[in-house]
């Protein structure tokens, strides 16, 4: 690798340095090796280009052209060369000098609910009330339950009569419960290939949180899953994306995590973006076999100024101890606490989702 003093004389940070200092910090976090060899191919790039090719070409918004280099990895160097630490960077040390248990054990702690579960009204396979005796248990203030949407069939979704009988069965519920404790109406919502969601608008708005995800056709192409993701996001009943790759996983033996259904692809960059402008919070899906999104979207969605919602997932009533899982990468990654929205107490929750979006 050439000597890369000369950026000294046109900014205070190296860049290269920038990028071999991320590529260190994701080896020590375990992610993916093509991650960090995409780091390291950067920093050998940027350290063999002439400073003043690099000043100019981050002048004209062209740095991602050179060899080795894309969108994050220029936008890390547009940041060093502007002397400022690069956020992906920034966001990796912000757990590093800590012990990872400790860090997601402060996040676990602040949990006060979850905005993601099933019951035996679709595919989960317990009752709402053993799922919320549960919940309780466990000293949750809240749980959504959020049954799959008519069009899930396979999962035995909620027609529209009965989602009514599960508002009012909610509601029977809700009255038998002290003040610690609230069961929330939701649903999980299908996204369908118009990107409008799977339940009447009326319905849908006399829920406390809905929950949007997408569950067919997703081996889409980015240029027909992107656009389909955009339009929920937009829509007003929208509070979660949930678990928004789509992926499942299996773990080999050794405890090594392989796909068995392959992550959807879109363009992360515009959706978070219009996550983050819409106030629609980015699901920490915590299941095992999902723990979606990857870590490298996920740093991606705090980079975009995302809120978040660490849910479990749970389909069974032990599954809701699952949150630890999502509460670990979510430290991994430098989400901040109070950007997660199951931290908030149940009425700042309400509001949230009950803004104005029109």
């Amino acid at each position: 690798m050439s000597d890369t003093t000369g950026y000294n004389s046109l900014v205070s940070r190296d860049p290269a340095a920038d990028l071999l200092a991320i590529a260190v910090e994701l080896e020590r976090a375990g992610e993916a090796g093509y991650r960090i060899r995409a780091f390291r191919r950067a920093a050998e790039t940027v350290a063999a280009t002439d400073p003043a090719e690099l000043a100019d070409r981050a002048a004209r918004g062209t740095l991602a052209k050179l060899p080795g280099l894309g969108e994050v990895t220029a936008r890390c160097v547009a940041e060093s060369l502007a002397g400022e630490e690069p956020v992906y960077l920034r966001r990796l040390l912000a757990t590093a000098g800590r012990p990872l248990d400790e860090a997601a054990e402060e996040l676990h702690s602040a949990l006060r609910g979850d905005c993601h579960s099933h019951s035996d009204w679709s595919d989960g396979a317990e009752p709402i009330e053993a799922m919320a005796d549960a919940a309780r248990a466990l000293g949750r203030e809240y749980l959504v339950l959020t049954d799959h949407s008519p069009r899930l069939t396979i999962a035995r979704g909620l027609t529209a009569q009965r989602l009514e009988q599960q508002l009012a069965e909610v509601e029977r519920l809700n009255a038998g419960y002290g003040d610690g404790f609230r069961l929330l109406s939701g649903i999980e919502v299908d996204i369908l290939d118009d990107g409008s969601l799977d339940q009447a608008d009326e319905l849908l708005g006399r829920l406390d949180v809905v929950v949007a995800s997408v569950h067919s056709k997703l081996r889409a192409p980015t240029e027909v899953m992107t656009p389909r993701m955009l339009a929920a996001v937009a829509d007003p009943h929208t509070d979660i994306l949930g678990h928004c790759t789509g992926r499942v996983l299996r773990r080999a033996g050794g405890g090594t995590a392989t796909e068995t259904r392959p992550e959807s692809t879109f363009d992360a960059e515009a959706v978070f973006a219009a996550c983050a402008d819409r106030g629609v919070a980015v699901e920490i899906n915590s299941r095992p076999d999902r723990l979606d999104p990857p870590k490298r979207l996920l740093r991606l969605a705090v980079e975009a100024g995302c809120l978040f919602a660490i849910d479990s997932d749970a389909h069974f009533s032990v599954q809701l101890d699952w949150l630890r899982f999502g509460c670990e990468r979510a430290a991994r990654c430098g989400v901040p606490v109070d950007r997660v929205v199951n931290t908030w107490p149940l009425d700042r929750l309400l509001a949230w989702t009950r803004r104005d979006r029109s």
